[in-house]
């Protein structure tokens, strides 16, 4: 629909102005505009006007009805040094569109109709606009007062309204005020709550503490002196012994070192709960320890009609790993097998995973399984899987989650996957390095969730050689100022200063710039900052996609730089 030329006017002196406004008012009132979208299209018109004439510029304004509303052109000649000042500037707040084009000597403004209103011919309204009688300067300024007027009783509607509406505002807030006041009491009497209860568990824990170190203790005395005495009586310089006294003798002293053992773990499973587990990794010849806990454990199986195998992948024979926690690991799950296997095979596997980087133990067996909806239970202290065992001795329910707190400290993981009647599938799957060299010197953790940092610490055991950890981003900013990290987890959302604002600071700083950052956050948004490399979620995350995604940005960051010439950078440990 092209435009519609309603009428034309010329605008050379004041009279043509006062014309020129009135004419405004009159053609948006024709076409429908509210009584307020009138008196801006005029005061719109006058402004203009006014900037024109004062420039000394002959014009002529053309209304035309548009099919978006209102068009007001103002033409003048393009050979004119029009330079639009105050009065377009205060046109452009009162109507939709102002369009300047001084090479054409042309303003063109838009006020736009209200949508569904009917709107009337270009006939019709120029034939209302023909029978408009001249106006003198004395008639628009009474029309003016007129409308101003009008404007102030608005206002002063509108400020009765607001200070109603500000009256009942007022009323809302105080009465929200005393449920929030009463609603804080009842969460600081929960808060006292909750802090009565944590202490009682802490109580609690601390005295289940006690009585594990000091039953342990306890006992390992006379377990030691019952194992000495054996020893003097099997040795040499003994009275001699009949063969059935020396396997008698023998037995007792096998079933003392199996509850010496067994106070030991009961000493270090206490020790994991409190997570003070420090490994103490060295190298380790798998196939040797694998042969041993075959040699040791086959005795215990108690029926010809179960195999104990092992069998250790030729490619990576040894790991650097912490020998005694990693026998105690596959004892427990070996130990298991054999006794809830009546028949059949319980089989031990070795293999280096080239993807992940990760030694992965399988023991798998064939026995009576885990019903599917306990198979997460049994990784609960004290939980024993109900129903018949078939004669077999029902165990402690510590073994597996023991198991599972010593894959955790190693950095590492440890997965059950079962079906009742068909066996049982243990995964343990440990970070390998044969030489015990970090593929990264140094890296930094800022999260203010401190269970999250010990979580990522224990996975990035044996790939990071340092890992400093900060609870929020001026922390992290301080740390990083003493020694420049090779590689930055993030998190989002953190007190002080928070991921977004900490990536922005180091994107300032020159010594921090090239560090890659990997976002690690609950955030789902995919809108992350462009400092980051990749964002990885905090939930359900796992040591092989987060060793994968710390690959990934540093080898983009730092080009195949070789791990041993990251640890040897400055701030990394020597």
């Amino acid at each position: 629909m092209t435009a519609e030329e309603l009428i034309r006017l010329r605008v050379q002196d004041d009279q043509d102005v006062f014309a020129m406004r009135r004419l405004g008012r009159e053609v948006a009132e024709t076409i429908g505009l509210e009584a307020q979208d009138q008196i801006r299209v005029a005061t719109a018109l006058s402004e203009i006007g006014r900037e024109v004439l004062g420039e000394g510029i002959d014009a002529s304004v053309v209304f035309l009805l548009d099919q978006d509303g209102l068009l007001i052109a103002i033409e003048f000649s393009a050979k004119t040094d029009f330079r639009p000042s105050d009065g377009v500037t205060l046109a452009r707040r009162l109507v939709d569109l102002i369009e300047l084009d001084p090479a054409q000597g042309r303003i063109s403004m838009l006020k736009r109709l209200p949508p569904g209103r009917p709107r009337p011919s270009g006939e019709e309204i120029r034939a209302k606009l023909a029978k408009l009688a001249p106006s003198t300067a004395l008639d628009e300024l009474r029309q003016q007062n007129h409308e101003l007027a009008e404007t102030l009783e608005e206002v002063i509607q509108l400020n009765t309204e607001l200070q109603e509406t500000n009256q009942g505002v007022l009323a809302l807030y105080n009465q929200l005020s005393e449920e929030l006041e009463e609603t804080n009491r009842g969460v600081v009497a929960l808060y006292a709550e909750l802090d009565e209860k944590s202490g009682q568990l802490r109580e609690a824990s601390d005295a289940k503490d006690r009585f594990w170190a000091t039953v342990s203790h306890e006992l390992r005395t006379p377990l030691n002196s019952v194992i000495g005495l054996v020893r003097l009586l099997v040795g040499p310089g003994g009275e001699p012994l009949t063969a059935e006294q020396l396997h008698q003798i023998q037995l007792i002293g096998s079933s003392a070192e199996t509850l010496l053992s067994l106070v030991s773990e009961l000493l270090d499973m206490a020790k994991a709960e409190s997570g003070r587990l420090d490994p103490q990794s060295s190298e380790v010849d798998l196939v040797a320890l694998s042969e041993r806990l075959r040699m040791t454990l086959r005795p215990t199986a108690g029926n010809d009609e179960v195999v104990l195998t092992v069998e250790v992948a030729d490619a990576s024979p040894e790991m650097f790993v912490d020998e005694v926690m990693l026998t105690r690991i596959l004892r427990n799950l070996l130990s298991n097998g054999l006794k809830f296997t009546e028949a059949g095979e319980v089989k031990l596997t070795v293999n280096l995973d080239e993807t992940t980087h990760e030694m992965v133990f399988e023991v798998k067996d064939s026995g009576i399984g885990i019903p599917e909806e306990h198979v997460e239970r049994v990784f609960e202290e004290f939980f024993q899987v109900p129903g018949p065992i078939q004669g077999r001795a029902r165990g402690t329910g510590l073994g597996l989650p023991y198991a599972r707190r010593l894959a955790e400290a190693l950095g590492g993981t440890l997965q059950l996957a079962s079906t009742a009647g068909t066996g049982t599938t243990v995964t343990l799957r440990l970070p390998h390095r044969h030489d015990g060299a970090p593929v990264v010197g140094r890296v930094l953790l800022a999260d203010d969730d401190d269970e999250f940092r010990a979580t990522v610490r224990r996975m990035l055991t044996g790939f990071a050689a340092h890992i400093d950890e900060a609870p929020d981003g001026l922390v992290a900013l301080e740390m990083m100022a003493a020694n420049p990290p090779d590689l930055a987890l993030v998190d989002l959302m953190m007190p002080r200063l928070d991921g977004a604002a900490l990536m922005a600071r180091m994107a300032d700083d020159e010594r921090l710039r090239d560090v890659p950052v990997i976002v690690v956050t609950v955030a789902t948004s995919r809108q992350y900052p462009q400092e980051a490399r990749t964002m990885i979620s905090k939930h359900g995350l796992r040591r092989d996609n987060l060793l994968e995604s710390m690959r990934n940005a540093l080898g983009r960051g730092d080009e195949g730089e070789p791990a041993e010439e990251q640890a040897n950078r400055p701030g990394a440990p020597g």
